[in-house]
C-alpha cells in the first residue's frame, strides 16, 4: 500500500517539510504517481521512526545517513539489518556517553576558565599541549598539532 506525503506526515507525526528534507538527504525515498505526487511505501514509517529516535539521542543526520546506506531503500529492513545498524550506533553512543561523563566530572575545573591554554585543562588541553602551538581562547575543537 502506498501512502501520500500527508498520510506519512500524519502517521509519523512530522511535518511534510521534514519528509521532503529527509528525502533530499537520501534518508527516505518516494515514487511518483500519474499526477506526479509523491507516494511512499509503508516501510518509510519505520525509517522515519528510526530517524526521530536517532536524533533524540543526539545522532546527526549524517550519522543516520551513513548507517542507512546498508539498509534496503524500498522495503523494511530485516531484524539482522536493523541489529547491525543498532550495534554501530551503540558503539558511537557509548563513546559520547564516556565523553559526557568526563565533562561532567571535570566541569568544575573549567567553569570561568575559558582559555583552554592553562597548564592544566582536563578536558581539551591536558598538560597545556595546545599552548605550545597556538593561543588559548580561540581553541574550541582541537585538531592534531
Amino acid at each position: 500500500m502506498e501512502l501520500s506525503v500527508g498520510e506519512v506526515a500524519k502517521r509519523a507525526n512530522v511535518k511534510v517539510s521534514a519528509l521532503h528534507f529527509y528525502e533530499q538527504k537520501g534518508l527516505i525515498f518516494s515514487g511518483r504517481n500519474a499526477g506526479n505526487q509523491r507516494r511512499y511505501e509503508r516501510s518509510v514509517l519505520r525509517r522515519v521512526a528510526v530517524i526521530k529516535a536517532a536524533q533524540q539521542v543526539g545522532l546527526t543526520l549524517e550519522e543516520i545517513s551513513q548507517a542507512f546506506v546498508h539498509l534496503p531503500k524500498h522495503q523494511a529492513p530485516n531484524k539482522s539489518e536493523w541489529q547491525a545498524m543498532a550495534s554501530s550506533w551503540h558503539q558511537l553512543l557509548e563513546r559520547r556517553i564516556q565523553a559526557l561523563r568526563k565533562l561532567q566530572n571535570s566541569l568544575g575545573e573549567c567553569i570561568g576558565c575559558g582559555c583552554l591554554s592553562l597548564e592544566r585543562c582536563a578536558l581539551q588541553n591536558p598538560q597545556d599541549k595546545w599552548g605550545e602551538v597556538r593561543p588559548g581562547s580561540n581553541l574550541v575543537v582541537p585538531s592534531k598539532p
